[in-house]
């Protein structure tokens, strides 16, 4: 078919997805695949290294160390060294998920409604898809079934790094498209932690952090942006989330969403963008590494790594991440530009799809949060948990490159 026949190839707003509209955009993306690059190499590192410590004869003292409280009692915040890096570390990095997703819904792919479809309902599906695989093999056991949500999250810095590594010589709409699917796929994922994942609610310390960010709004309504002002706002908000019940890394998404991006008359940078410039180093190099550190090192000393990965409860994760992911993201690519108007890139194959379907089942980070928040208690399913969030990340991340290869080598 032509392209006088396709009028969805004539007409940018028709296309499912169009990378780079402006210079500045493809300089920010730029940016960003640079950094998410680097982060995954760090995290990568810090994950194999808590596995190693957690399995030595340092495995004791790295359980004590999870374990040792610090903060104050006066303020609620004498928190373990693990709580830190989960409500604490990962706000950070949900701040510059926030921001990335900011940018996207009013300079980027997401910032027209045609041209945000594809990626919106791939990153819908490829959560919903995960979560329903893992409840066919898990119904009827209650207790496992609490960690529904472990499977349906994608890492960004990972998937992004082994996209670099693998994925050299494929299209830049590639990078694009799986960047903008993870963004989403985190809004989702922390709107599950907050929802789901969210016990007593302190109605008082709700309206405060109601209140802070509102005052957070003003502030950037009126351009005030001295960091001596909004830096321990931002923390009183964390504070103040953290206090009210809800997950504390829900600060840091609606701090971003409230962070204003478009600029103004004599304006170089945004606030979104100056904030990301400072924070972003921040989470890649150390919030991300320390809570991959801390949330990774599973001690398979006495239960065994076969027994632990053959358990229901890790099968279930594993074919949720593995085959899950890409059956949402591909299939429903594939009804969005078969029953609508939507087109995917010109340059984009159905194997770039399924290369993107793949390494979104690469969950690390996000989905281990959710391990630790589904089973506190139970140090068994959390095991097994975090078992089959590590080899489904791994095998994911594999197939995925072997995709990528062929492709490239077809090209």
């Amino acid at each position: 078919m032509s392209n006088s026949e396709n009028p969805a190839k004539n007409d940018p707003d028709l296309r499912a997805f169009e990378a780079i509209d402006t210079p500045a955009e493809a300089r920010w993306l730029s940016r960003v695949l640079k950094d998410e690059t680097f982060g995954g190499a760090i995290l990568l590192i810090a994950g194999l290294l808590a596995i190693v410590i957690a399995n030595s004869f340092a495995g004791d003292w790295y359980a004590d160390l999870l374990e040792t409280k610090i903060g104050f009692e006066s303020i609620g915040l004498r928190l373990t060294v693990a709580h830190w890096a989960a409500d604490g570390l990962l706000a950070i990095f949900f701040l510059v998920a926030g921001l990335e997703l900011k940018h996207e819904l009013v300079y980027g792919s997401l910032s027209k409604p045609r041209q945000a479809m594809v990626p919106i309902v791939a990153a819908i599906a490829g959560m919903v898809f995960p979560a329903f695989i893992f409840y066919l093999i898990l119904r009827g056991d209650s207790e496992a079934l609490v960690g529904w949500a472990i499977p349906v999250a994608t890492d960004i810095a990972f998937a992004l790094a082994v996209l670099a590594v693998a994925g050299r010589g494929l299209p830049t709409e590639l990078r694009a498209f799986l960047l903008t699917l993870a963004v989403v796929d985190d809004l989702g994922a922390i709107t599950i932690i907050a929802i789901f994942y969210t016990d007593d609610i302190d109605r008082n310390m709700l309206f405060l952090t109601v209140l802070l960010l509102a005052v957070y709004a003003l502030l950037q309504k009126f351009n005030v942006t001295r960091w001596y002002l909004l830096v321990p706002l931002g923390l009183l908000i964390w504070w103040a989330t953290y206090q009210s019940g809800i997950h504390a890394t829900v600060a840091g998404v609606a701090i971003a969403m409230l962070t204003r991006v478009r600029h103004q008359d004599g304006e170089e940078q945004s606030p979104a963008e100056l904030t990301e410039l400072k924070v972003r180093p921040i989470s890649v190099a150390f919030a991300v590494p320390i809570f991959a550190f801390t949330a990774a090192g599973v001690d398979l000393r006495d239960l065994g790594f076969v027994d632990t990965i053959g358990s229901q409860l890790s099968l279930a994760i594993i074919a949720g991440l593995v085959i899950g992911k890409p059956l949402g993201v591909i299939g429903s690519t594939y009804l969005l530009t078969k029953f609508t108007s939507a087109r995917l890139n010109e340059n984009l194959r159905w194997s770039d799809v399924l290369a993107v379907g793949l390494l979104a089942g690469i969950g690390f980070t996000v989905s281990l949060l959710i391990t630790k928040l589904s089973f506190v208690t139970d140090i068994m399913l959390l095991s097994e948990a975090k078992v089959g969030v590590l080899s489904g990340s791994f095998i994911s991340a594999i197939i995925a490159i072997t995709v990528m290869r062929i492709r490239a080598k077809r090209k």
